[in-house]
């Protein structure tokens, strides 16, 4: 797609994890070393990823009642802390952009949007994953759930993202994987791309996305679709 002048200050935000990013196989096996270590079965990969994207005290309390047992808040903070020790270290060992990606972030950082993550994620981790990946330079702003008042599905962290790379709500399009990324655009009345490939409890159709796509070679030209499109759907756009 050539740099259209539709996409000229257009704001494209990404979740990351299972959206930009495959971080599944780091993630639960963090989680899994927590469970063998607590003596309690580990999780196929298959089963656990779709705990992946409301942020990792969700993910452990999830796999951890997925394996057989609910944690007590206290206990839970514990193991968060052993989480994030653990993942830090592993961050990047297995976790890879999904196919496409950097070809797609430049196409439209070239017709002239800016790009903007927006992840439950925290931010210091979303940053040292996206740098060890090369991905990081390619957005203007990164913003984890830290950064937010209240993090996806709440609005407000979607509008944090906007706002700190200098954009119109107006014209912005959240792209994700999950119903997190679905209410926070809902409520922001941006725009809603999903993708078939990431985490999720609810089936993507499900969630009524403007465009589903299957591959980040169809992103550019979803965006467009979205920027320039008529209708009840898009007016806010």
């Amino acid at each position: 797609m050539a740099a259209d002048a539709s996409l000229k200050g257009a704001v494209v935000a990404f979740d990351l994890d299972g959206t930009l990013v495959d971080t599944a196989p780091d993630l639960i096996g963090t989680l899994n070393v927590l469970l063998k270590d607590e003596g309690l079965p580990v999780l196929p990969l298959a089963d656990a990823r779709p705990f992946i994207g409301r942020g990792a005290r969700w993910m452990i309390e999830r796999g951890f009642e997925a394996a057989g047992e609910h944690l007590h808040p206290t206990r839970s903070q514990a193991l968060f802390e052993r989480f994030i020790l653990h993942y830090r270290e592993r961050i990047a060992d297995e976790s890879r952009p999904f196919p496409g990606c950097e070809a797609a972030l430049d196409t439209l950082a070239a017709a002239g949007a800016r790009l903007c993550v927006c992840t439950n994620k925290r931010t210091d981790l979303s940053i040292a994953l996206l740098e060890r990946l090369d991905l990081a330079r390619r957005f203007d702003a990164i913003v984890g759930a830290d950064m937010a008042p209240a993090i996806k599905p709440d609005p407000r962290h979607l509008q944090v993202a906007v706002d700190a790379v200098g954009g119109d709500l107006g014209r912005t399009i959240m792209v994700g994987d999950a119903a997190t990324d679905a209410g926070a655009a809902r409520g922001a009345g941006a725009g809603l791309i999903l993708v078939s490939f990431g985490y999720t409890e609810i089936p993507v159709a499900d969630l009524d996305p403007d465009e589903l796509i299957h591959s980040f070679d169809d992103l550019p030209s979803a965006c467009l679709r979205l920027l320039t499109a008529c209708g009840p759907r898009s007016g806010r756009l």
